[in-house]
């Protein structure tokens, strides 16, 4: 019998390849139009926590200006998020097309790379940089550093904006705690869904 490990791991690689096989030309053209708008790379990298504590570099879709992260301080009083997050809904710092991706969630397609590579699954808790995760209780941290951070998980399937950090942790909890590839898939469509409408 395959472990459920292994079986994830086909999963993730199955789903991630056939999502670049039928999306590259998207990403051809989020590429040219990131380059064409604002100065600065195409892709945003961060070192983000990953399983068992070990640091790897995200890659997403540049949404913000150059100089965004230099910025950050200065707009901390905005900050709309609870917990260590920082989040602003319209922050001054995106870019037009960035602006358009950030709300559609398609910033985030470049992490399937991410996936491939192996450092990420398609369903988990959240990645988290270094000062933002060792913000969150011991015993919860130990608990999410047993999976894989992912793109999707059940805070994003349900309405990010609408939860408050507590509820996000309990949430990535959960997804840990119950995962099965059928609700792996559940979230990934429903996520989906939600994106759409």
């Amino acid at each position: 019998m395959i472990p459920y490990c292994q079986k994830k791991r086909l999963f993730d690689l199955l789903l991630s390849l056939l999502a670049l096989l039928f999306l590259w030309p998207v990403f051809v053209i989020f590429a040219l139009l990131i380059k064409l708008s604002s100065p600065g790379p195409i892709f945003f990298r961060q070192k983000r926590v990953g399983k068992n504590g070990r640091l790897f570099t995200i890659y997403k879709f540049r949404t913000m200006v150059r100089n965004a992260t230099a910025q950050q301080a200065r707009l901390q009083q905005l900050n709309e998020a609870d917990g260590p997050v920082f989040k602003i809904k319209n922050d001054p710092r995106l870019t037009k097309i960035g602006a358009f991706l950030r709300q559609k969630g398609l910033d985030e397609l470049p992490q399937l790379f991410n996936v491939l590579i192996g450092n990420m699954s398609l369903v988990g808790p959240r990645p988290l940089p270094p000062n933002e995760e060792k913000q969150i209780p011991a015993s919860q941290r130990q608990i999410r550093r047993t999976a894989k951070p992912g793109i999707f998980s059940s805070w994003t399937a349900s309405g990010a904006q609408h939860h408050s950090f507590s509820r996000w942790l309990e949430q990535d909890l959960e997804d840990i705690q119950a995962a099965s590839l059928r609700r792996d898939l559940a979230i990934i469509l429903k996520t989906i869904k939600s994106l759409l409408f």
